[in-house]
């Protein structure tokens, strides 16, 4: 599989897309350049699936991913977290080979390592 989406990430994505009201929605995840390690998440909600995304469901929730993004996300894990830190989504990404503190950042295994450990 391209990518897993743990039940409570696909629980709390599926509170957050109900409230969008638009059954046509999606999560977008997507790797961009920057951060203290290279590399990004991002995540945005987005009704439109082009032709050359994949698609994730899982348990009622829908990602959508870009072909580049995949290349990065393979294998990765997609979680939704709640501690002393907060709530946020989590990605597990076996093709990290660091991350830094904010655990939004990440460095491709092949890549070097953290700026900012």
């Amino acid at each position: 599989m391209s990518l897993s989406i743990t039940p409570s990430a696909a629980n709390k994505l599926g509170e957050l897309l109900q409230e969008e009201n638009n059954p046509q929605t999606k999560l977008r995840i997507f790797v961009s350049g920057g951060g203290c390690s290279g590399f990004k998440y991002g995540f945005t909600f987005d009704d439109t699936q082009e032709e050359a995304d994949t698609l994730v469901e899982s348990n009622g929730a829908r990602v959508l991913i870009d072909p580049t993004s995949l290349n990065y996300l393979m294998g990765a894990e997609v979680d939704y977290v709640e501690d002393l830190s907060g709530a946020q989504f989590v990605i597990r990404n076996p093709n990290a080979a660091s991350s830094c503190g904010c655990g939004q950042s990440f460095t491709p295994n092949n890549m070097g390592g953290c700026a900012n450990s």
